[in-house]
């Protein structure tokens, strides 16, 4: 059945892209619903389970019954444990007032990009990238420029690229490292260079961080290191695996410090308090070797499916160095990986993502795996997929 569209709809609700990808969970859920066993490796979720210090804690504020509004920027003790984070981990100091806590990072992107985007203002950023970041400037009508980027710059945005493609209406930048879909990283020096480019040409710099933890060859630099007029960021749903409890942060230039009070104050008025009162324990030394052992566990999913997806032929330009994906190229069996992914779903339960979720620029031949899941269920994908492959006459 076609429903008819209402004329009633907001233009920018046109304008926003849906995800593909969600058409294949749904598809996914309905073959789970018949009785197959579907691998999941296509939404970026950690199967691990929010570590029990933080369960604990939640709880524990829960039967208080004091569960009541905090201020729009969040509880003090979460902002000043935040500032001790980013002191410990990359050697910089934040004045707690810059930090803003939020419901999930997409809460911190609209609060960012409503205190600085201006209806048709332009923000640049990669192609293949995280589809929502692009949403989220056009819900305020400002306009994105996606930048396609290969294996060459490690599929990130250059200073290079930045002044190539910096118009009169820029605005902003956005880089993402460790990036998705991709899982790289942007060098320390490449990130300095493209904060000292923006800030020369006079725009906002938009570093999401929220992959940042989850890195397995070398340390992830903060945008933090190299300016403080630097938005940042970041979310407890992946390193500290709190997907469903919906808080992250937000830290802003110091003169944006009142405009984005008074404006978390109209879109959320707070963010959840349970959430905030176990995030505080997202930061105990015993939660942080809890999350250390989980991110060594990622690593090897990593090489697992690396090496298993190269041995089958697929082209991956770069090992991914953070996050929990791999950016398989499949043009050796595909001029449509929609239509592979769809079709692997079908015949094998095995559920990716595919390339035209993340933009345009070589889509086709893109699909995203990610590791997600245990090496014991990648194992039996990998077999799932070897023989789709041998199947439909592509090994």
């Amino acid at each position: 059945m076609v429903l008819q569209m209402d004329k009633r709809l907001a233009k920018r609700t046109f304008d926003i892209s849906s995800f593909h990808v969600m058409d294949l969970l749904r598809r996914a859920k309905q073959l789970e619903a018949q009785g197959r066993d579907v691998i999941h490796m296509e939404i970026g979720e950690p199967d691990f389970t929010a570590p029990q210090m933080i369960v604990d804690a939640g709880v524990k504020q829960l039967l208080t019954g004091e569960i009541k509004y905090t201020s729009a920027a969040g509880l003090p003790a979460l902002r000043e444990k935040i500032a001790e984070f980013y002191q410990q981990r990359y050697g910089v100091t934040v004045a707690t007032q810059r930090i803003f806590v939020t419901p999930g990072a997409s809460g911190a992107f609209l609060l960012a990009f409503g205190v600085s985007l201006n209806p048709q203002d332009e923000l640049l950023m990669t192609d293949p990238c995280y589809p929502c970041n692009s949403n989220f400037a056009t819900l305020f009508d400002a306009k994105t420029k996606t930048i396609p980027v290969n294996a060459d710059s490690n599929y990130q945005l250059t200073a290079e690229y930045i002044q190539q493609n910096w118009t009169s209406v820029s605005k902003g930048v956005l880089i993402a490292s460790p990036s998705n879909p991709t899982g790289t990283l942007i060098t320390a020096e490449d990130l300095k260079q493209a904060i000292e480019t923006v800030n020369n040409l006079g725009g906002c710099f938009y570093s999401d961080e929220i992959y940042h933890g989850l890195v397995y060859d070398q340390p992830a630099a903060s945008a933090l290191e190299f300016s403080d007029d630097v938005f940042i960021i970041n979310s407890f749903s992946k390193y500290f695996a709190m997907t469903g409890w919906r808080i992250g942060w937000l830290i802003v230039p110091e003169g944006f410090i009142e405009a984005t009070e008074k404006l978390a104050q109209n879109i959320f008025i707070a963010t959840s308090t349970d959430a905030q009162y176990a995030a505080l324990a997202a930061f105990n030394p015993d939660t942080q070797a809890e999350l250390e052992r989980r991110r060594k566990e990622f690593a090897l999913r990593r090489d697992f499916l690396y090496e298993n997806l190269l041995r089958l032929g697929f082209e991956i330009s770069v090992k991914p160095e953070g996050a929990f994906y791999i950016y398989a190229n499949c043009r050796k069996f595909t001029d449509d990986s929609y239509s592979f992914a769809l079709d692997l779903l079908e015949a094998e339960a095995v559920a990716i993502t595919p390339g035209k979720d993340f933009g345009t620029h070589d889509a086709r031949h893109a699909l995203r795996f990610a590791y997600t899941t245990s090496i014991e269920r990648m194992a039996i994908a990998i077999k799932r997929l070897e023989r789709f492959l041998v199947m439909r006459n592509y090994a």
